[in-house]
């Protein structure tokens, strides 16, 4: 029996294994095998069946010129009559014997005149290939792979007229014996290239799979924080892409990481600020015990205000996170696009006109989409907030709604401080926010804009942006009139 280890060993090596057979280097290893092997065998099969073929074709050309001179020595001596000349007997034993074979002779009523063996002399042979060479058509075949087969025609000088056949069958012993020895040459010449393509093999596929071993222990270091250099594998360009997209990916993750940090440090910060403002006004009445009722008014009014602004970023979180649950939350029913933007211009138009911003609405048609009004009118709210917030004195607001016959489209254009190009890839990601430097001045938590697209792709829209420093920004949104599930 096994002991709970031993079967823990047994699993980890059989793990070892599989991992190694769906490694990279194992593939190389197996293309470079094929691809040295598979060839060299091609190879000497050719070559070993083009040796056989050819020496058997050789042969038989060999023997059939041998045995036409025999047949005109037969007619001459007038040996289908007379078979009694031991020259010509002599002739036919000499023969078969050099080509390890049998001859036969056949007069035209299919008897057996002369069989080198002695076996079936004066007996009849009526067989196909017989039949068929007293017609004039010569037979040469090969038996299995022991012997060559073969008639020629025993012909009058004159007439031409075909009188016998020779029957002949000779032996192929002697080049299978020398096909066995180049085969045996070859197997010795196939395995030590076979060795030698082998350990060719074993150490190419070594030092090309060595980027990507490189390349998994740089991603271990980074993985595990011992290294924050970008991955830089150049051997190869499918390495180098890769190198390439993961560094693309980890400035990313830092950059979203370095808001995340920000975030927690500006939300806490923002969380602070009103409970402590609150307290310093409570502490501040209740160390005035008589404190006259118009202190209390203005006191309660600035609690007021810090409540409002506390409750701002809570609410600013609890819509991101309601954005974060599926579509089936949501409340799609028709709504009228114009009067949803109408309103919304509405709420903002006494915010704009402090910093004497004008808010223009350009509706092209009329517009009823199946829509979360709740949702949709947040993500609009945002972006016009913005476009006030982040606006120059004596600005303007741009809203244009148009449609086709599957999306309603809306522009938020401004002619605010605008938005680095640097900034425009991160400025949907959750916390981010581009305007570090007024970010005590211009309230806000970076969230809004992650609101914004979230709620664009719960409805299967799209959202982007243009923007040029100190020129404005443009947010364009496509969403489909009809909601698909």
């Amino acid at each position: 029996m096994f002991t709970r280890s031993g079967e823990w060993a047994i699993i980890s090596k059989h793990k070892v294994i599989i991992t190694y057979l769906k490694s990279l280097k194992f593939r190389m290893l197996l293309v470079l095998l094929l691809a040295g092997w598979v060839p060299m065998l091609i190879v000497a099969y050719g070559v070993l069946n083009s040796y056989w073929e050819r020496a058997i074709s050789v042969r038989g050309t060999d023997v059939q010129n041998q045995c036409r001179i025999l047949s005109n020595q037969l007619v001459s001596y007038n040996y289908l009559k007379d078979p009694s000349s031991e020259l010509i007997g002599g002739e036919l034993t000499q023969l078969s014997n050099f080509y390890d074979g049998r001859i036969i002779v056949i007069d035209q009523n299919f008897k057996v005149i002369r069989d080198t063996y002695g076996l079936i002399e004066g007996k009849l042979v009526v067989s196909e290939e017989v039949i068929r060479c007293f017609k004039g058509e010569n037979t040469n075949q090969l038996s299995g792979r022991r012997y060559i087969e073969m008639t020629v025609p025993i012909q009058e000088a004159d007439t031409q007229n075909i009188i016998g056949v020779l029957l002949v069958s000779v032996s192929t012993d002697s080049i299978r014996d020398s096909l066995d020895v180049l085969t045996g040459n070859a197997m010795i010449f196939l395995l030590i290239c076979g060795v030698l393509v082998l350990t060719f093999a074993i150490l190419l596929s070594y030092f090309l799979g060595r980027p990507f071993r490189r390349m998994v222990m740089d991603l271990q270091e980074i993985a595990e924080g011992h290294s924050t250099e970008d991955l830089k594998i150049r051997s190869y360009t499918e390495t180098e892409e890769i190198s390439r997209e993961f560094n693309k990916i980890v400035n990313q993750m830092r950059v979203l990481d370095d808001s995340r940090q920000e975030f927690v440090s500006n939300v806490s910060h923002e969380l602070k600020t009103p409970l402590t403002s609150m307290k310093v006004l409570a502490d501040s009445l209740l160390a005035q015990g008589d404190a006259p009722l118009e202190l209390y008014k203005e006191f309660m009014g600035d609690i007021a205000e810090e409540i409002e602004r506390e409750n701002k970023i809570i609410t600013d979180l609890l819509s991101l996170v309601k954005m974060d649950k599926k579509a089936a939350n949501l409340n799609i029913e028709p709504v009228d696009i114009n009067d949803l933007l109408e309103l919304i211009l509405k709420r903002l138009r006494p915010i704009a006109a402090k910093k004497n911003i004008e808010m223009v609405l350009e509706s092209f048609r009329p517009v009823t989409a199946e829509v979360d009004a709740g949702r949709l009118s947040l993500a609009f709210t945002n972006l016009m907030e913005n476009a006030v917030k982040y606006n120059k004195e004596n600005g303007w607001v741009h809203v244009s709604l148009d449609a086709d016959h599957k999306f309603f489209y809306v522009k938020v254009m401004d002619s605010g401080m605008g938005i680095p190009e640097e900034s425009l890839n991160y400025i949907f990601e959750r916390f981010y926010r581009v305007d570090k430097s007024h970010s005590n001045e211009i309230d806000g938590t970076g969230l809004g804009l992650a609101i914004t697209r979230s709620a664009v792709q719960v409805h299967k829209g799209a959202i982007k942006v243009t923007s040029h420093v100190g020129e404005g920004t443009t947010f364009s949104l496509r969403i489909p009139l009809n909601y698909i599930a």
